[in-house]
């Protein structure tokens, strides 16, 4: 599997924060490379500025607010909310380039996402859809983890769950979902794989849901159903139901879920540089969703999942720096990071400028 020079699209809407992290205060964070500064206005709106003073390059997440204003804390520029310098030290003429680049921002789905590309290109249509993550008939939590890796690596470690079998076979994994049949598909922007294991031991996580939620014990159809959205979001499907109940999807009708217990693991990957990256995940969940100790239990239970994935990962990107050139090798499990892969290149290829035209000149006229 190749690795692209240049590893992530920047005309794209960026997981930045959780909304409850951006408070009237400055969160300093670094986005494809950008170093950002954040915090809410006192309408509650968010700004997100470039994180360096205009007059000598002080990071400005250092400095402090006054009202809705950032000071920077070396010499005492003032920046609106905008990044507009509306004051300067001993001076009253403004010069008028002072100001820092001000991004595009929006909450959605309980995150703060950041367009670090064209902000004239910054659709909020074009925010990924993860709405179980604050839609009424669900409940769930999540956290961001801030992961020592490419962030392709975590979108690879999310599109093939087989790894479940081996590094979480405490919890989620078991043989199964090493053994069992996927199909792979994808789209212009998008890539699916799904996964049916019918009649099956659940593993430990599972047998306990469905058994807290319906009291039911026994053997159970367990589905999978990843879905990536370029570049770098991955809503995954997942649950079972007691086997042969009616959950597997048969000739085109979509199956009945309504005796098992159905969650949706949530995940944006935002790239911080080459080999670093903000991993923001959460789960939620249809069944019980009155129970708050539930939520906190799941959320600190997945927590210890992902720091087996994160140690993985991790290890996995040492490998990758002592091998500099190394490409993947790939397995038919592989598919689906693959094409999450190429559609990520594409963004990226999109974005490159294209190829100055070949010059048209007049040939000279051969004299016999």
């Amino acid at each position: 599997m190749s690795r692209s020079p240049s590893p992530f699209p920047l005309n794209a809407w960026y997981a930045a924060a959780y909304d409850v992290e951006v408070r009237h205060s400055l969160l300093a964070r670094t986005i494809c490379k950008q170093k950002l500064v954040l915090y809410r206005r006192s309408d509650g709106q968010v700004a997100a500025l470039e994180d360096a003073c205009w007059h000598r390059l002080m990071p400005l997440s250092l400095g402090r607010l006054e009202g809705d204003e950032l000071v920077c804390g070396y010499h005492g520029l003032v920046y609106n909310s905008q990044g507009r310098c509306t004051h300067m030290p001993s001076q009253e003429t403004l010069n008028p380039s002072a100001c820092v680049r001000a991004y595009p921002v929006v909450e959605k789905h309980r995150f703060v996402w950041v367009w670090p590309g064209d902000p004239a290109l910054a659709d909020p249509a074009l925010v990924p859809d993860m709405h179980w993550n604050d839609d009424p008939a669900w409940a769930g939590d999540g956290k961001m983890i801030r992961v020592a890796c490419d962030y392709r690596l975590v979108v690879d470690n999310l599109m093939d769950l087989t790894h479940e079998t081996f590094v979480h076979g405490s919890s989620i994994g078991n043989r199964a979902v090493a053994e069992a049949p996927f199909v792979a598909t994808h789209g212009d922007r998008s890539a699916t794989v799904t996964r049916w294991m019918e009649n099956i031991d659940p593993p430990p996580f599972w047998a306990g849901q469905i058994r807290h939620a319906h009291g039911y014990e026994g053997k159970v159809d367990r589905w999978q159903i990843i879905r990536f959205e370029g570049p770098c979001t991955v809503n995954i499907d997942v649950g079972v139901a007691p086997a042969g109940s009616g959950a597997v999807p048969r000739e085109g009708q979509p199956g009945d879920r309504s005796r098992g217990v159905n969650g949706y693991v949530l995940n944006t990957i935002t790239p911080e540089t080459d080999t670093s990256c903000l991993y923001f995940w959460a789960f939620a969940r249809n069944y019980c969703i009155g129970e708050q100790r539930l939520t906190h239990e799941l959320r600190e239970g997945v927590a210890g999942i992902f720091r087996e994935d994160e140690l993985v990962l991790e290890a996995q990107q040492r490998a990758i720096d002592e091998r500099p050139g190394r490409e993947f090798n790939n397995l038919n499990i592989d598919a689906g990071a693959m094409w999450a892969r190429r559609l990520i290149d594409q963004l990226i290829a999109k974005e490159k400028p294209a190829a100055a035209p070949i010059p048209i000149r007049p040939q000279p006229v051969a004299h016999p």
